[in-house]
């Protein structure tokens, strides 16, 4: 148990740093805790992963808001409804068969790559002009959507929001990720309630875990702000390149 749990907390803090910074820290965590112990059910390790994965998102968002101003209706909106669609994704994690859906969304995150690198103003300067109304509804459609996906599934979600909130609603990439750790608190939250009521949490590894991830949190929500908007472009491409080739792995060769 302690080797596991050593490689366990490495693990959580690298996905705290990512994640602080892009989100899609789940794509390290998720994969390597489904690695590193084999012998438990796949529901009960997606259950662990959510207390460390909201412990880190938690701290990125208090520090996020210290310098970023939120659209309050906006974030109230996605995550309201990402909650709920979270709740319903964890709920049939165990019945539905997740390598239906995820070739799918390596199409997805292929474009998300090649837009993101030929548009070199993405997420640099703020374009969009959306009424309230139609960015809260706007907001609310994509947060059950992404809700949904991060119940069932997971990893990349907090990629998937920030994508969300500069494309579509126009943020640039400090304000999204800000924005981004919020819904993803609730998505997490969400998972927690349904993956513990059911006995799906496995407290001695999560725990740990947690203390780990938020440290990683920390120093990566640091560095983004230290470095503001055209680094954590870069970085963003690096976390979506890496999510494209492990959804392909996972395609082609399980």
């Amino acid at each position: 148990m302690i080797n596991e749990l050593i490689l366990l907390c490495l693990v959580a803090f690298a996905a705290g740093f990512i994640d602080a910074i892009v989100g899609g820290g789940g794509l390290l965590q998720t994969p390597a805790t489904l690695l590193i112990l084999p012998h438990y059910p796949v529901a009960t390790l997606l259950g662990t992963t959510k207390i460390p994965s909201i412990a880190g998102t938690t701290l990125a968002a208090f520090k996020y808001s210290k310098q970023v101003k939120f659209n309050l209706k906006v974030l109230a909106a996605c995550a309201s409804t990402a909650f709920f669609a979270a709740l319903l994704g964890a709920f049939l994690v165990i019945r539905i068969d997740n390598s239906v859906i995820k070739p799918i969304i390596l199409v997805v995150l292929i474009l998300v790559a090649l837009y993101t690198y030929f548009n070199k103003q993405f997420g640099i300067h703020t374009e969009k002009n959306h009424s309230v109304k139609k960015q809260v509804l706007t907001a609310a459609v994509f947060g059950l959507l992404i809700g949904f996906y991060d119940g069932l599934i997971g990893p990349g979600t907090g990629s998937f929001l920030i994508l969300v909130f500069i494309a579509v609603l126009g943020f640039d990439f400090i304000g999204a990720s800000a924005h981004a750790k919020i819904v993803n608190i609730a998505t997490n939250l969400a998972a927690i309630i349904y993956f513990s009521s059911t006995g799906h949490i496995l407290f001695q590894y999560a725990i740990p875990m947690a203390v780990f991830n938020l440290s990683g949190a920390y120093f990566g929500t640091r560095l983004a702000l230290l470095k503001g908007n055209k680094f954590v472009r870069i970085f963003f491409l690096i976390v979506v390149f890496g999510t494209i080739l492990r959804f392909a792995y996972d395609i082609l060769f399980k």
